[in-house]
């Protein structure tokens, strides 16, 4: 038998952080009239913080063998939260603003504290996920550098593949390191037209050299020099050969001389006569979104089709395979060259927006369809699959089906996919009324996968759930996520499923 008294221990430890009658360390933070002491203990210190660690190791004692440490870069108020966790293992946020909780995941990672740090960082994506994406400068220069915070990274990261401008347009582009530059610049799915791409880029350099003259006309060789040695890591990172001919004359000529000449004359040469051959690397073409068109409404089951449109931004043709066998009940996953449905998307919440009065409004009147959203914060992709057609002129009640199924997908982290079946067929699926329809989109049994926002935006509030809850009976076989909590959605798509003319369909 173990007895734990881990609450009565936090508060001894919270008390002892009071003690004055022997600490051995003083911590110096802040700056000038907000300096403050703190005093500790160095054995705590010591074995709560590798930072700590190392630091007294190096500090000296005075006669009284009291070592100081210096931290003017965190505020006292925010040293004084970090070192009441240190000694009680206790943080409380709830009245903290989320700048507040930013400032603390950074100084906690800079003290090495990464358990706290790990916390705040998925708190932040789970629960701020608008205040990271309107601070998206400040955040993204401050993370960027650090081997740390790998899933705000990745959070930032799919931002930037849709809304590239939120960088290249923001007060602070010029000042972002050359390596988050280069980064950015490296990805091939980098939905900005190419053009644009070197104009931003021409204006990085330029602001890296002040002394530059303002008319790029009165530019000497040394100055187009600076500006070449200055791009020499973003340079070879332009596709040149994508960009329309008007506008190599009219943007990139003035600037021709931080190119080297062979490069140069391909860019002509490619631009007169696109089939000849050239000597420079040609990269390929990124992917271009269609973000920015208007959005469709679709009032009859006809699907009207974006030229150029990708079939879909969360899920892969792995996924199509499998979600196609579980429609069909097949044991054995079809092959990718024999997926028997062609999937078309009819919404995309990125492209047409995240208020549930647009999910009834365009899958109206769509049967066969496959829902699939992507939780926030995690590489976790739910959904569900309804053979029946939608319908938002229906009142509140069950739809009947046998056929239908939620999942989750294998997807980065997520190492294996889950299927689950209907198991009760008179509660399948909730269809709402008008009423409701602001507030709910698809409801998969009781809330065994449900979309749902009372600010009429999946993406704001963590609302949305996949749980199964025996009070009210389970309509489905399992559970598809590995908790019951509720989540925010990150972006989903609704697709029609439509069967392929394939005249022998083989499974592996």
């Amino acid at each position: 038998m173990t007895f734990k008294f881990f609450d009565k221990l936090s508060q001894d430890f919270s008390e002892l952080l009071n003690d004055k009658k022997e600490y051995n360390v003083v911590i110096e933070v802040g700056k000038e009239e907000n300096k403050k002491s703190f005093t500790a203990h160095s054995v705590v210190l010591r074995y709560r913080s590798s930072y700590f660690y190392k630091e007294l190791e190096n500090a000296p004692a005075n006669k009284n063998h009291i070592k100081t440490i210096n931290k003017p870069n965190i505020s006292a108020p925010l040293f004084e939260i970090i070192l009441k966790y240190i000694y009680g293992g206790i943080l409380n946020i709830e009245d903290k603003d989320t700048k507040t909780i930013y400032e603390l995941m950074i100084n906690t990672n800079e003290l090495e504290l990464k358990e706290l740090t790990r916390k705040l960082e998925i708190y932040l994506i789970e629960s701020k996920d608008s205040w990271l994406r309107t601070h998206f400068s400040l955040v993204y220069r401050s993370i960027f550098d650090s081997n740390e915070f790998k899933d705000l990274k990745k959070f930032y990261n799919d931002i930037i593949v849709k809304y590239p401008n939120l960088i290249f347009d923001s007060n602070d582009f010029t000042s972002f390191q050359e390596t988050a530059l280069v980064s950015i610049l490296k990805r091939d799915d980098l939905k900005v037209e190419e053009i644009k791409i070197w104009d931003y880029v021409i204006k990085w350099g330029i602001a890296q050299n002040p002394t530059l003259p303002t008319n790029s006309k009165e530019w000497s060789k040394e100055n187009f020099e600076a500006l070449k040695i200055t791009l020499k890591q973003c340079i070879p990172l332009i596709r040149y050969f994508h960009i329309p001919s008007e506008d190599i004359w009219k943007k990139m000529k003035p600037y021709k001389k931080i190119l080297e000449k062979q490069l140069w004359n391909d860019i002509i040469q490619h631009s007169m006569s696109p089939n000849e051959p050239v000597t420079s690397l040609v990269l390929p073409a990124r992917i271009i979104s269609n973000s920015e068109l208007p959005s469709r409404t679709i009032s009859t089951p006809e699907l009207a089709t974006k030229a150029n449109e990708p079939f879909s931004t969360i899920i892969n043709k792995e996924h199509v395979a499998e979600l196609s066998s579980w429609v069909d009940r097949k044991s054995i996953i079809y092959s990718l060259a024999n997926i028997p449905y062609e999937f078309q998307l009819i919404l995309r919440g990125s492209r047409d927006g995240f208020d549930p009065k647009t999910f009834w409004k365009m899958c109206h009147g769509h049967s066969a369809t496959i829902v699939v959203a992507k939780v926030t914060g995690t590489d976790e992709l739910v959904g569900g699959y309804n053979p029946l057609e939608w319908d938002n002129l229906t009142e509140d009640k069950y739809m009947e089906t046998n056929d239908s199924f939620i999942f989750s997908l294998k997807n980065g982290n997520v190492q294996n996919s889950v299927l689950s079946r209907v198991k009760y067929s008179h509660g399948a699926l909730y269809y709402f009324n008008s009423k409701y329809q602001n507030i709910y989109g698809p409801e998969f049994g009781r809330g065994e996968f449900m979309m749902k926002s009372q600010v009429s935006d999946f993406t704001q509030d963590r609302l949305c759930q996949c749980d199964i809850n025996p009070l009210f009976g389970a309509k489905y076989e399992k559970p598809i996520r590995a908790t019951s909590d509720e989540f925010s959605i990150y972006d989903y798509e609704v697709f029609k499923i439509i069967k392929k003319q394939i005249p022998n369909c083989t499974i592996r």
